[in-house]
């Protein structure tokens, strides 16, 4: 007999009729085990007993029960339901309970197949897949119907069977039982779930990472004005405070700068022209007149230089001036070449120049003529660096870097020091061109490389001045400094070197009451504003306290001390100006 003409169902504790009747009918199998668990109230009721019996026999099953509870024996005993204590064990029907009917109960044993209680009770749960059951007329069964004095009974007995009775008699044939949707059961369950993680989680949130205090505690407190010339020493092992000397660290940082500028000028690198020119005297108001050597004439707005130094005199004859039988003593020939290389330059003969002045004469009282053709320039023209590219290169460089300030600050906190950003200075700057004036290039690239510096000193070293500078101004028996103002001071630098600067620092301190932030914010912790008013208000010299809560559902302060904010506010106050330099 193969296994899918037997089903073992297990049933929960709490599982109902209808549930139980309905795992029945879904049962492929023709034998169908139930396995009861301890305790199974549902099947102590009559009622519920003969609807399973009923529901099985429509059904076509024949249905074992397997338990061992002896109060469910006689149950199904009465409604003639086979019950077996292991599903192992041959399934036999109990003793029903003893009534007044004595008459037997009688076996067709005419059909072999026929299934019967005599023949189940000697064949295991597993064998009985082979027996077929006599066939039940679904027509015969109607709504089960139990006489008044068994309603009665049951009803008294237990509510449960009185319910269960009530609903048997609403049993109609062939009716539909409900079957319970387990997937949407799961669906909100664990939306369920989600939805309650998403609470907790947001209470967490509102509750203890929202909420903020911040408080504000008003004093007689007063400003005190501090001024110290300090002197800041590379060179310097201890704090001297007969000099007010404070050791220093200087921290240095280069910084190269670049910009570039087309090159504008030109230059014509081609053959200079060559020739030769008659200089002559135009007058006699000088009896000798010497031009050197490089001597420039022009000629169109073009120079030449001449390569010969001549002499030159006057003479008068019959009172005339330099008569031409006197020419070779008034006029002589010099060679010349053209100052830069180029065609233009090239002249022909009998072209009229002039004569640059010289010592002892003006470019009027000399006349040149060429008296050769110059020729033999050439044209080559290239680019050239002006001064003006170099300047123009120059203007475009900004050293004005904000970064390096910044970056000298951040060195110096580095090294636990506090960064006196008044003493920061900008070396002069070291410039080198990628080419002079009138050199030949394309470009000219301009390099500016400038050292920068800071000094640092021991925050330490600076409070003690500023506090021995406060104490010195202020009633140290009633009064306390509250704050020494070293965040909002000011450094003015009046002389500085490499090693060492002269500092004046200005600084506004406070003094009032002795408040301790840290105390008052783990006295303040988790109290209400009147609470805390009241406990900082005992303080001498607090005249009022306010109480800021956020977000608006806060009604405590928080009790982290992290989600305090203590400000020590003041009033108008009585200024002390008069401070002292030790």
């Amino acid at each position: 007999m193969t296994t899918a003409n037997k089903d073992t169902i297990y049933i929960d504790i709490d599982e109902e009729i209808t549930g139980i009747i309905d795992k029945v009918r879904s049962s492929d199998a023709k034998i169908v085990a139930l396995v009861l668990p301890k305790r199974a109230s549902v099947l102590q009721s009559i009622v519920n007993m003969k609807l399973l019996k009923r529901s099985a026999d429509e059904a076509k099953k024949h249905l074992v029960l397997i338990t061992s509870e002896a109060g469910l024996l006689p149950l199904a005993g009465a409604v003639g339901l086979h019950v077996a204590k292991t599903p192992q064990s041959k399934p036999e029907v109990p003793v029903p309970p003893v009534t007044d009917d004595n008459a037997e109960e009688t076996i067709d044993e005419a059909n072999p197949d026929e299934f019967s209680t005599a023949v189940a009770a000697t064949r295991p749960i597993g064998e009985l897949a082979g027996l077929t059951a006599a066939p039940i007329d679904g027509d015969e069964l109607e709504t089960l119907q139990l006489d008044d004095d068994e309603e009665a009974a049951l009803a008294a007995s237990s509510p449960v069977v009185a319910a269960d009775t009530a609903k048997a008699k609403k049993v109609k044939k062939n009716s539909k039982l409900a079957v319970p949707n387990f997937e949407r059961f799961r669906l909100l369950l664990v939306l369920g779930v989600l939805g309650v993680i998403a609470l907790v989680v947001g209470l967490i949130f509102a509750l203890s990472v929202l909420p903020k205090a911040e408080i504000a505690i008003t004093t007689n407190a007063s400003d005190v004005n501090v001024g110290l010339d300090l002197n800041l020493s590379t060179a310097a092992k201890a704090v001297d405070p007969a000099t007010n000397t404070l050791p220093a660290k200087l921290t240095q940082q280069q910084k190269s700068y670049t910009q570039t500028a087309p090159a504008t000028g030109t230059k014509n690198n081609g053959q200079k022209a060559t020739g030769s020119v008659t200089l002559s005297l135009t007058n006699c108001d000088h009896d000798t007149v010497n031009i050197p050597s490089g001597t420039g004439i022009s000629a169109n707005g073009n120079t030449y230089i001449t390569q010969e130094t001549v002499t030159l005199s006057s003479v008068k004859v019959g009172g005339k001036c330099n008569p031409g039988a006197f020419s070779n003593v008034y006029s002589q020939d010099t060679k010349a070449i053209a100052s830069k290389g180029g065609a233009v330059f090239n002249v022909p003969s009998g072209t009229t120049m002039a004569v640059a002045a010289g010592a002892g004469y003006v470019s009027s009282d000399v006349k040149g003529v060429s008296s050769t053709e110059f020729s033999g320039g050439t044209d080559d023209n290239v680019k050239i660096v002006t001064q003006s590219d170099i300047d123009s290169a120059k203007a475009k460089i900004s050293a004005g870097d904000t970064t390096v300030k910044s970056d000298l600050r951040k060195q110096l906190e580095q090294d636990g020091l506090y960064a006196v950003t008044g003493t920061y200075s900008t070396g002069t700057p070291s410039i080198v061109n990628s080419a002079e004036a009138n050199a030949v290039a394309d470009a000219v690239t301009v390099t500016e490389t400038i050292n920068y510096s800071m000094f640092g000193v021991k925050q330490a070293d600076l409070k003690s001045f500023i506090e021995n500078s406060v104490k010195t101004q202020i009633d140290t028996a009633k009064q306390s400094i509250l704050s020494d103002g070293l965040d909002t001071a000011t450094f003015k630098v009046t002389n500085s070197t490499d090693t060492a600067a002269a500092v004046t620092l200005q600084a506004v301190a406070t003094a009032g009451p002795d408040l301790k932030v840290d105390d008052l914010k783990r006295q303040v912790a988790g109290k209400k504003g009147g609470d805390i008013k009241r406990l900082l208000q005992s303080n001498p010299g607090v005249t009022d306290v306010q109480t800021k809560l956020s977000p608006f559902w806060v009604s405590s302060v928080p009790k982290k001390t992290t989600k305090i904010t203590v400000i020590i506010a003041k009033p108008t106050t009585t200024t002390n100006s008069n401070a002292t330099k030790p």
